[in-house]
């Protein structure tokens, strides 16, 4: 076989065979990237939580309508303060975001008269919602006063003039089961990307 003879500055040219065996590396290397990837959120999805789209505005200002949410579900113990996700199927078609307020012994009066929400008699410093809390004359929002189940929370939305939740008579105080996950991170849109408080 004949020596390629190279005239001065003329690069060699790659043979055939070498360019070939290249790309197939370069695509043998990204298939391998693309399946880590793809292993690593099934593995986060299924041992930290889920991912779920927000429905409505009762969490305006914290959460908006289509941001999406990481939740954490494995291993989660409600507190007082942690915005979660629940589904409960016989009264709703989706999951829905609320604050936790108060967990299970832990008694809730809403007073509308001032504009707030005491547990065990203290006021809670609420600085997340959306406007005062008025009354807005529905029957259905009777539960106002209850001490809360062992093993349930009591959830409000952050804005509370247009949500239904622990105050209404057909959810009330909601059986800790029920709860998808605490939302840990907001995740789109990426301008409001960061830790849901």
């Amino acid at each position: 076989m004949a020596e390629e003879i190279l005239r001065p500055g003329q690069a060699p040219q790659a043979k055939p065979e070498e360019e070939n065996g290249s790309f197939k590396q370069d695509l043998y290397y990204w298939a391998q990237a693309l399946i880590v990837v793809l292993v690593s959120l099934i593995l986060a999805c299924t041992l930290v939580g889920r991912v779920i789209r927000v429905v409505g505005s009762s969490m305006v200002p914290t959460l908006h309508e289509n941001d999406l949410l990481l939740l954490q579900s494995v291993g989660y113990t409600p507190q007082r303060g942690d915005v979660v996700v629940l589904r409960k199927e016989t009264l709703m078609s989706y999951p829905i975001v609320k604050r936790v307020i108060a967990t299970g012994g832990e008694h809730v009066v809403i007073d509308y008269t001032t504009g707030t929400v005491l547990v065990d008699g203290v006021a809670l410093d609420e600085p997340y919602i959306n406007e005062i809390m008025v009354d807005t004359g529905s029957p259905s929002m009777t539960v106002l006063d209850v001490t809360v189940p062992e093993g349930s929370v009591y959830v409000l939305g952050d804005n509370r003039n247009h949500s239904s939740d622990s105050r209404h008579k057909d959810l009330g105080t909601v059986d800790e089961r029920y709860i998808l996950g605490k939302a840990l991170f907001r995740i789109f849109p990426l301008s409001a990307f960061g830790a849901v408080d």
